[in-house]
């Protein structure tokens, strides 16, 4: 863990569990408790229309063609059946496309939206999530060059994730053990949890030349009644992951819950985050933006500088920062 101290423009070199003793009575860590579910589906391809809908036959599965994978971002009905994804390969998927994803479980493409996406519509009325659950896959990141296994179930979450949407696991909170929160809690810190749950609005990268040109999406997030109480009434507010940072200024900015597309770069005002603990980002993501905005863009490349040095390790998986 790289310590970043914007006020002394100082860092130094700890290791994680180290963290209890950089908090205090009056601390609050605002952790985000999205559940990260099987998003990456494979399929095939039965073309436009091509057969009625709802009509499960599995000798009709193994007459199908043409690889298909979708990977799923939001729902958009509340029955959950139907969706914004990605689609592979997009430019054959048109609207009226059937895919197939075994025997029991298809989707038709409803709709083209911008940034690729597709909108998706499942068949049936059951429960989509245990469907999914059967079928779908563990959305890693794309640098972890193997299949999904099934252990990745538990080990791609947080300790405490607990509900269901994000497709990529909100990774500045991989660090922290049952044991790690006690002792946080025993230096006097208290736990909040709020809820947002990842998707393309985090992780992204930046395509216009000028960032303020840039968007984000929308994402989900809550915050409880008596969660917002907690983190109102601390001293200071320690955001666990950017995804938290931006949860607690849209909060801050007025709203508890619904979709925020928050783009924080440098220059943005700061209202409720007193410090952060965050992961090692990619360049020409609005992750490191928000890192640059909240400790100084120019500090930030040299703690990055030596952070490369000293070999420590980026990405999901990898190392940590703490900026106070």
């Amino acid at each position: 863990m790289l310590v970043l101290d914007r006020k002394r423009q100082t860092w130094e070199d700890r290791v994680f569990r180290d963290l209890p003793g950089y908090l205090q009575p009056g601390d609050c860590l605002v952790l985000n408790n999205s559940k990260v579910f099987p998003a990456r589906l494979y399929g095939r391809r039965a073309g436009v229309r091509a057969l009625p809908v709802g009509k499960h036959n599995p000798k009709r599965w193994q007459n199908l063609t043409g690889r298909v994978e979708v990977f799923l971002l939001r729902p958009r009905s509340a029955d959950a059946r139907t969706w914004d994804a990605l689609v592979r390969p997009g430019r054959k998927m048109r609207v009226g496309e059937r895919i197939f994803f075994g025997a029991e479980l298809e989707a038709e493409i409803l709709e083209h939206r911008e940034f690729g996406e597709r909108t998706i519509r499942f068949a049936g009325e059951g429960d989509i999530y245990a469907a999914l659950d059967s079928v779908g896959h563990v959305p890693l990141p794309p640098y972890i060059h193997r299949p999904d296994q099934p252990a990745d179930r538990e080990r791609y979450q947080t300790v405490y994730a607990s509900e269901r949407g994000s497709v990529a696991a909100p990774t500045a909170g991989l660090h922290f053990t049952p044991a790690v929160l006690e002792d946080c809690q025993r230096a006097g810190a208290g736990l909040a949890y709020v809820t947002l749950h990842v998707g393309l609005g985090t992780f992204q990268p930046l395509h216009a030349d000028r960032v303020e040109e840039n968007r984000l999406h929308a994402e989900t997030f809550t915050v409880a009644t008596e969660e917002e109480r907690r983190i109102r009434a601390a001293d200071r507010r320690i955001a666990v992951g950017t995804t938290s940072v931006r949860t607690i200024e849209t909060l801050y900015r007025g709203r508890s819950h619904g979709e925020t597309d928050l783009f924080i770069y440098p220059g943005f005002q700061f209202l409720g985050v007193d410090a952060m603990l965050t992961n090692f980002h990619l360049p020409s993501t609005s992750l490191l933006l928000l890192v640059a905005a909240f400790a100084g863009k120019e500090f930030v490349l040299e703690a990055y500088r030596h952070a490369v040095a000293a070999r420590y390790r980026f990405y999901s998986y990898g190392d940590c920062m703490l900026i106070r």
